[in-house]
């Protein structure tokens, strides 16, 4: 899981953008002021910055600026202009990468996992199956240890009940039917009648307090989704 601290003041692009990444493998920070990013970024360390450039407070360029100053981090400029000149200029000030609003999700998606692509030591995310230890908030799971820590404590789980969980995280945010995951975990087709996946949903929810069904998601007439962002 990589941190990003986003710098933007549009609510709904915000909302946008956050839910959309916390589907995959990036947690996300919010800071709506230019002149607060600085001291978020130094509390909070975030792996990279997805930066607007009109911002309240203090301009996009100057924050940007700021961040370089003290940080390597990657630096992904969101804009709305269209003269060259801000580009270049950003890219002077230490930015890295630019995406044009209106964003499209799956471009800033994209870009972000080429970015990350350069940070020492970071693991290939362009695919959850790919990492051997999967974060999400404060659950973490060791697929090669087959070891799973919720609230840094172990949570002892059945081999079924791993199959399951991991069948789940290695889709986040993606609904999967019964069919889908009796695919994946014993390679069968769900025959309208076995209830062992609802009997397996129900003891996963148990192992993490997930009483109100916010982690692990029924989704109705359709089937479950492994929600990333409700696991702090």
């Amino acid at each position: 899981m990589f941190r990003v601290m986003l710098v933007e003041d549009d609510e709904r692009l915000a909302s946008l953008i956050i839910e959309y990444l916390q589907a995959y493998e990036f947690a996300v920070d919010l800071v709506s002021r230019g002149d607060l990013a600085l001291a978020h970024f130094q509390s909070t360390s975030p792996d990279m910055v997805v930066l607007d450039l009109m911002l309240p407070g203090l301009d996009g360029m100057v924050v940007c600026r700021q961040i370089r100053e003290i940080s390597r981090a990657p630096i992904l400029i969101l804009t709305a202009r269209e003269d060259s000149y801000d580009e270049v200029s950003a890219l002077e000030q230490g930015a890295d990468d630019f995406v044009s609003k209106p964003v499209q999700p799956r471009i800033l998606l994209a870009r972000l996992r080429a970015l990350v692509r350069r940070i020492p030591g970071a693991a290939n995310v362009s695919n959850a199956a790919d990492i051997d230890t999967l974060q999400f908030g404060a659950l973490s799971i060791s697929r090669s240890d087959r070891l799973v820590h919720w609230r840094q404590q172990v949570v002892d789980l059945s081999n079924t009940e791993f199959k399951l969980l991991m069948v789940l995280v290695e889709s986040p945010g993606k609904v999967l039917s019964r069919d889908d995951i009796l695919k994946k975990m014993r390679g069968i087709e769900f025959d309208g009648l076995d209830r062992s996946i609802d009997n397996l949903i129900s003891r996963l929810r148990r192992r993490f307090d997930d009483q109100n069904s916010e982690k692990i998601k029924t989704v109705w007439g359709e089937g479950y989704l492994f929600s990333p962002s409700a696991w702090e």
